[in-house]
């Protein structure tokens, strides 16, 4: 059996891994065993009553952290003429056309998300085997094929996460750095479990959510009473 380290050993000591917590309860718990070497970021996986194989079972989408991400988020846009001078001017990292397919299919995809207009679809289409593994392909249900480039760059930039149910029933989803404060935190932590609830896909039946814990990079994993969850 492997020897655990003294922070495995101490955090096995101080908390139950079967107990429920209050969120409230959770984020001081993860502020208390904090490292002191980095800022860690805060999780949350939700284990969903969801079979992802299914089309009407599958869960996706964007919400606005209120409180930010705590990271800087790298943005490319493919547009053109004003639509490329609008990006720019709210922020984007990268924008082009016909030269970011080519940049990205030579392996230069360093970016958190993809922005579209409509007209640049033909192009970016090209680039579905590069960007759809990674979640990066632009999709008008998301907002990031959108003729508003400037917008969707500023909600980027400004705290939006994308959520995406994996082959396992499970979300996973930073909510931000420990450096926060517990209110700004629980302010995330509300607004990305309310998102997650309201979109229960049609196909879901019996018990939705089945299960919450909130974590952090070097922290426990601390069960969420699901109990909380408004909607749930």
């Amino acid at each position: 059996m492997a020897k655990l380290s003294k922070k495995a050993k101490m955090l096995a000591e101080k908390f139950d891994a079967e107990a429920f917590y209050s969120i409230d309860e959770a984020l001081k718990a993860l502020k208390e065993v904090a490292s002191k070497k980095f800022d860690e970021t805060v999780e949350v996986a939700m284990n969903l009553g969801v079979d992802p194989r299914h089309a009407d079972q599958m869960v996706r989408g964007m919400v606005s952290l209120p409180a930010g991400t705590g990271k800087e988020m790298k943005v490319a846009v493919f547009a053109k003429g004003d639509k490329a001078d609008e990006a720019l001017k709210a922020g984007a990292d990268k924008v082009g056309a016909e030269d970011l397919m080519e940049d990205m299919q030579a392996g230069n995809i360093d970016y958190d998300r993809v922005i579209a207009t409509p007209d640049m679809m033909g192009v970016v289409g090209r680039l579905g085997k590069v960007l759809g593994p990674k979640g990066l392909m632009p999709n008008p249900k998301l907002g990031t094929v959108t003729p508003n480039v400037a917008q969707a760059v500023k909600d980027a930039k400004g705290g939006q996460v994308e959520f995406r149910v994996e082959k396992q029933g499970i979300i996973h989803s930073g909510i931000g750095k420990l450096s926060f404060t517990e209110a700004q935190l629980k302010q995330n932590f509300e607004a990305l479990t309310q998102a997650i609830v309201k979109a229960k896909p049609s196909g879901s039946k019996g018990k939705y959510v089945k299960k919450v814990t909130l974590t952090s990079t070097m922290g426990p994993g601390l069960k969420i009473d699901t109990a909380e969850l408004e909607g749930a």
